[in-house]
């Protein structure tokens, strides 16, 4: 039966689906995405891999581990989205490198589609970072990057449309009404964190499927259950980093140099390329600080695939021959760009 629903019915079932389950999972004070913070090392978490049931799609599997959609569809690039199939085995990438910084307040990665917080910790306590999926400013509505904080937490928000955003639907032959109240129709969902930036938001969502994708007018969405959450445990004031880091590279805690990489949106090879060289360059420096050497060809195949998933990219075993500044002599098959069209930052969105 469920394979002859058409795409439409399919993605219904699949949205009603995400509702209820970040619903229960609000409920039950789940704790995924809670992670103990490494004594030393920069890396939480582990891969998984589980077994799909008959019903699963791939964002429920996801959902039910803290992956938004970008996520798992760039972890498992031959799975069917919607129905992966009874008993096909799908990795959920749950091995996080910590974003670089201080590890305090709330920290998001554009890039990456994640939300990092580091609560304050009790004395004697153990310190953590929890991790949740977002959905992030699309490329014409992009988020802004800087330090802010959190200036007020607000149950059943409602939305006042911005002018651009209006004349967006009434382009599209919609009308907007200039309050949208608290319910249903209200995209900023049940729960919102406001920013000190005017109109920016850290909100809940009607629609939890956008969740891990560029979607938004330039706020940052949490699936309802994960904000419902968060929002009584954070305080006001607390400091939030908007970070654009789409290649993380961090240390295990047995010393193993890792790199997990993120999907760009560039606009010419040049700029593919000069990214690539600031990665090699970054990772060179971090491994001569360790005295370890680099697998330049993996870290190359790492920068272009971005799988989102942590990979080691120390040299175990030496080529055959390593000419001086390798690195330098690695270039980029023209079939390997896909150019993207990004545009500038605009006014503040949901």
């Amino acid at each position: 039966m469920r394979k002859r629903l058409g795409g439409r019915a399919l993605l219904l079932a699949g949205l009603l689906a995400l509702s209820r389950l970040t619903m229960a999972q609000a409920a039950e004070g789940d704790t995924v995405g809670h992670y103990p913070l490494p004594e030393a090392g920069d890396l939480v978490g582990q891969v998984q891999t589980v077994s799909a049931s008959g019903e699963d799609t791939l964002i429920d599997i996801g959902l039910r581990h803290g992956v938004g959609y970008n996520g798992m569809v760039r972890a498992n690039p031959q799975t069917n989205v919607w129905v992966p199939g009874e008993g096909t085995e799908v990795v959920v990438p749950t091995r996080f490198i910590l974003p670089p910084g201080p590890r305090e307040g709330i920290v998001v990665n554009l890039a990456e589609m994640r939300l990092y917080y580091y609560p304050d910790t009790p004395q004697g306590a153990t310190p953590r970072v929890e991790t949740y999926p977002i959905g992030v400013g699309r490329m014409d509505w992009q988020t802004p990057l800087g330090r802010t904080t959190i200036t007020a937490k607000i149950e059943d928000p409602a939305w006042y449309p911005p002018q651009s955003i209006i004349e967006e639907r009434a382009r599209r032959g919609e009308t907007l009404p200039r309050v949208v109240p608290p319910g249903p129709d209200n995209p900023l969902g049940e729960h919102a964190l406001i920013l000190d930036l005017p109109g920016y938001l850290i909100h809940g969502t009607n629609r939890p499927a956008g969740v891990g994708m560029r979607v938004s007018h330039g706020c940052i969405r949490m699936l309802p259950g994960d904000i419902a959450d968060l929002i009584h445990r954070v305080p006001v004031g607390t400091a939030v980093r908007l970070i654009d880091q789409p290649v993380k590279l961090g240390w295990t805690s047995r010393g193993t140099l890792e790199v997990q990489s993120h999907p760009v949106l560039e606009t010419t090879p040049e700029a593919r390329s000069e990214r690539i060289a600031e990665t090699f360059a970054a990772v060179t420096e971090a491994a001569n600080q360790h005295g370890v050497l680099v697998d330049y060809a993996r870290l190359q195949e790492l920068a272009v695939t971005a799988d989102g998933i942590p990979h080691s990219v120390m040299l175990t075993e030496a080529p055959f021959e390593v000419p001086y500044h390798f690195y330098d002599q690695l270039v980029l098959a023209p079939s390997l760009y896909h150019l993207i069209e990004a545009s500038p930052a605009q006014e503040t969105r949901p």
